[in-house]
């Protein structure tokens, strides 16, 4: 990790730490937002009007964005797509348009706590999270019959993609984890680990505004899509312990879901990955199935499909949607098989695990290549 770090008086060592990690896992700026609760309606007033809102088995309501291909372009299929931490259905805006020129219909929803959904600010429970994934796929098959499904995650919403790609893989037709959230605790520093467990023990509820902290953390080298999702009401602005909690554990789940991903998989990581540390990625690396299809790309950072480079990345998933077989366009698979057979990766990864190293250009930590 690189960047300036400036210790908060009045915050002890390892909570400032654990504020850290949330800045690290939001990927984006942060300041102070009372999280908006709301028992009694299913979907927040006072947001975007939804495409379309989903009826999750328990009555629960996910408000949706929907892009559709032009008319007399040829269906290629249904892409479920879904967002990740501290995002909202908007994170598929750019991509979304790629696609859909492609002939596939974009479903993008808010997911449980985040968006405007009405327990916006709150942590759902990666088995909730997981269940609405499923329930929503199901309801795509039923709304388009014979229409290949494609389960696309990006960070956070890629963790729960694997997690029910492992335990259902026929769920999908495809997956596309792009960035995956993987930082499990296998992967943290003690102090990081120990700061969390504490914090969640006596302040579950304590709310972490990224102030705690100063960090140069670039989850992207497009500007624009920052200030975008910056400035977005969806986006939320703050996490309570309880929610970085959850979300550790569904990383963890995710970490432990690698080794049973199907081979209609791709995976997707930038090099210059700023937001889950290297370390992660490397051991989830060495634990997939050697039919799954990794991609690295050497100019990526976290949000790959909003980079300057995302047509390149979205060149790539349509490409391997319509021939897995195939090399991707873009070399990046190469690159990824490259990258594993020089490090000779094992399920032991702590001696494998790539180092960073710094840029000359821009100061931060890379993967070595």
């Amino acid at each position: 990790m690189v960047g300036t770090i400036r210790w908060v008086g009045g915050v002890s060592t390892a909570l400032a730490v654990l504020a850290i990690a949330v800045v690290l896992l939001a990927g984006t700026g942060w300041s102070p937002l009372r999280a908006a609760r709301a028992a009694t309606v299913s979907v927040l007033p006072g947001f975007p009007a939804a495409d379309q809102v989903f009826h999750m088995r328990d009555g629960f309501e996910l408000p949706a964005r929907i892009w559709h291909p032009a008319p007399g372009v040829a269906p290629a299929g249904v892409i479920l797509a879904l967002h990740g931490f501290t995002d909202s259905r908007d994170a598929w805006a750019m991509p979304a348009v790629g696609f859909a020129a492609a002939g596939y219909t974009v479903v993008a929803p808010d997911q449980r706590g985040f968006g405007a959904t009405a327990d916006r600010g709150s942590w759902a429970g990666q088995a909730v999270m997981i269940g609405d994934a499923a329930d929503l796929a199901a309801q795509l098959r039923a709304a388009y019959p014979g229409q290949r499904l494609v389960l696309m995650g990006e960070s956070m919403g890629a963790a729960v993609a694997m997690c029910l790609a492992a335990s259902a893989p026929q769920t999908a037709d495809a997956y596309v984890f792009v960035s995956p959230a993987v930082w499990g605790r296998a992967q943290m520093a003690l102090l990081v680990r120990s700061a969390l467990w504490g914090a969640h023990l006596v302040a579950p509820s304590w709310r972490l505004t990224g102030r705690e902290v100063k960090l140069d953390i670039a989850p992207s080298d497009n500007i624009e899509a920052l200030r975008a999702l910056a400035d977005n009401p969806l986006t939320l602005r703050g996490a309570d312990v309880a929610t970085l909690y959850g979300l550790v554990d569904l990383m963890d789940s995710a970490q432990a879901a690698a080794p049973h991903l199907p081979a209609n998989a791709l995976v997707l990581n930038g090099r210059r990955d700023q937001v889950i540390p290297q370390a992660a990625i490397a051991a989830a690396w060495a634990k997939f199935p050697a039919d799954v299809r990794c991609a690295l790309y050497l100019n990526g950072y976290h949000l790959l499909l909003r980079d300057l480079d995302r047509t390149l990345v979205e060149a790539d998933v349509l490409a391997w949607l319509a021939n897995p077989q195939a090399w991707l366009p873009s070399g990046a698979d190469i690159n990824a098989a490259s990258w594993r057979a020089d490090h000779a990766w094992s399920a032991d990864v702590s001696a494998a695990a790539p180092a960073g190293v710094l840029e000359a250009t821009t100061g931060r930590s890379t993967w070595p290549f």
